[in-house]
Formats: structure tokens, C-alpha cells, sequence
């Protein structure tokens, strides 16, 4: 489980976000990461155990990402992360495509998952098989539990024009319009902190599977 001085440790660093404060609080840091880490290990095997494009081999280390921040092409110039981001790749160990994604941070933690921003030759694949097999992607996120939990997948960033190859009067063009194909739902702090954390997450990334599932089919 997540524990209350994870979240105690990332509210500070929102408010000392400098490198004095973080090596003098370095120690915070690396216990932080690694109940993360444990957290991740477990969060790992039940999802697998739901969808078995989750490698058994997973590192969770490697899943957690790293709190430092590239500043390099940033106006904000704060040297660290205010989160800790959990990436579960599907299919792979190497991100770039569906997946599984835990941001936790005090008062805005979440759990996401679809495919965020394809590249362009995923982003046409994804399009193609929503053109000829909208049925099966309609089911899945016009569910009333799937709606309940992410709200209408319709609504996030979509292409002001008219993709190419598509015209404006298809039936399905509000969802070929879509520049990612992600799904997100807040987790409390009580939520994030409980002895059942990781089960009540697992059950989130069930409902998320199919539509998973769905955008690997696309790409393979």
C-alpha cells in the first residue's frame, strides 16, 4: 500500500521544489520511490492476471518513472516531478502504444489508460479499424459503467478539421477525429492510502482492458 508519508513527502516537495531541499531530503525520496516501487510489484501482478499483454516480466522499477524533470525545453524550470508516474506497457516493455498509467500525487491522483498521442502511422491504424469496427468500440465506451467511471470518451482533444481520408458526414467522425484514445479516473488520497489500494486500482485497469484490447488490435 501506499503510505501516508509517500504523499507527505511529494506535498513538500511542491513547496520545495529546489535542489538544496531535495538532497537534504534525499533519503525521503528514495524510501517514497520505493514503497512506490512495492506498490507498482504488486499493482503488476493482478493486472497481468486480468490482461495477459502485461509481461510477467515486467521490472516495476522500470515502471516508476523518474521524479527528476527535463527542463531543457521548459518555461517552467523546477527541477522535479510533484507525482510518481507508474507506466505499464502492454504487448512489450518499452512504452509507445496502449497502456496502463498510475499518477499519484496528493489530491490528483489518478489512473489512466488507452494510447496517448499515437505516432502517425499507429494514429491511421487506429483511425482504419474505428472506420470499419466502430460497433465493437461503441460497445466498449458507451457503457454505462465505462461512462460512470471515465465520463464520455468522446469530449477529450480532437482535430479541428476532418481527417484526411474521412468525410465529414461518417457516421463515426467524432471519434475518428481524436488525437489520443485515453481514459482517466481520480483516485482520493483515502483511496490511494487504503490496505486495498492495489485491488481497487486492478479493478479500474479491468474496466480499461477491452478498450486496450481494442487500440492493440488496431496496431498489430
Amino acid at each position: 500500500m501506499i503510505q501516508q508519508q509517500t504523499l507527505n513527502f511529494l506535498k513538500e516537495l511542491v513547496e520545495n521544489n529546489n535542489r538544496e531541499w531535495f538532497m537534504a531530503n534525499k533519503e525521503r525520496h528514495d524510501t517514497a520511490r520505493e514503497n512506490v516501487i512495492e506498490f507498482a510489484g504488486e499493482l503488476l501482478k493482478l493486472v497481468h492476471k486480468l490482461d495477459p499483454g502485461v509481461s510477467a516480466e515486467l521490472d516495476p522499477k522500470k515502471c516508476v518513472m523518474r521524479i527528476y524533470r527535463d527542463i531543457r525545453f521548459s518555461k517552467n524550470k523546477t527541477p522535479y516531478k510533484n507525482n510518481f508516474g507508474v507506466s505499464i506497457p502492454t504487448s512489450g516493455t518499452k512504452a509507445g502504444g496502449a497502456e496502463y498509467y498510475l499518477h499519484i500525487q496528493p489530491g490528483k491522483s489518478f489512473m489512466a489508460g488507452g494510447y496517448w498521442m499515437p505516432e502517425a502511422a499507429h494514429l491511421k491504424a487506429i483511425r482504419q479499424e474505428i472506420d470499419y469496427n466502430a460497433k465493437d468500440l461503441k460497445a466498449i465506451i458507451d457503457d454505462a459503467e465505462f461512462v460512470k467511471l471515465f465520463g464520455e470518451f468522446r469530449s477529450q482533444d480532437q482535430l479541428k478539421t476532418i481527417p484526411r481520408d474521412y468525410s465529414a458526414d461518417n457516421e463515426n467522425i467524432e471519434l475518428l477525429k481524436l488525437k489520443s484514445f485515453i481514459v482517466m479516473h481520480q483516485i482520493k488520497d483515502k483511496e490511494i492510502l487504503s490496505s486495498n489500494a492495489a485491488e481497487n486500482i486492478a479493478l479500474i485497469c479491468s474496466k480499461i482492458y477491452p478498450l486496450n484490447v481494442f487500440l492493440r488490435n488496431a496496431i498489430v
